[in-house]
């Protein structure tokens, strides 16, 4: 009889370590990495035919998700694309171009002054690739206003 509970208080013991040990895996397996994103945004009030100039720089070789906005009164709009900015070579895109007309924007370029996306009502506010030799920062995006009025919005970048 004795022996008996010596066994039963065993087998106790032995299932009780078992669970726990599957329940610790179990809940180790059920939490998952979550990372916050970087993210960048640049305002920008701009008069009629300036540009912000290439002070927004990409981060190379990782894919970034960039949103432009207009918030100037009776040509609001948004605009956004995914780059991939190749350190001193160009930078690659895909998007979709501000309403009215949204369309896919796509391309790859290395030159300076090259459209990627507009970003207002009018089709005339529009993130440029910025390619000056003279910056280390090469290739990097600019906001250029070529309406005949003062734009203002912000530019978002996440990666």
């Amino acid at each position: 009889m004795i022996l008996i509970q010596k066994l039963s208080r065993t087998a106790v013991y032995l299932v009780a370590t078992v669970i726990t040990i599957i329940t610790g895996t179990i809940v180790a397996n059920a939490f998952q990495r979550i990372s916050i994103p970087n993210a960048a945004q640049v305002p920008y009030n701009l008069g009629p035919g300036l540009s912000t100039g290439c002070f927004i720089d990409v981060p190379s070789n990782v894919p970034v998700s960039v949103m432009g906005c207009c918030t100037s009164l009776n040509v609001r709009s948004v605009g956004q694309v995914t780059l991939l900015k190749i350190p001193a070579l160009a930078i690659l895109w895909v998007g979709l171009e501000s309403v009215p007309g949204a369309a896919i924007t796509q391309g790859n370029s290395g030159a300076d002054g090259t459209h990627i996306v507009y970003i207002d009502w009018s089709h005339q506010v529009d993130i440029e690739v910025c390619n000056n030799p003279l910056s280390a920062l090469r290739p990097s995006i600019k906001v250029h206003n070529a309406s005949g009025g003062t734009r203002a919005g912000a530019v978002t970048l996440i990666w």
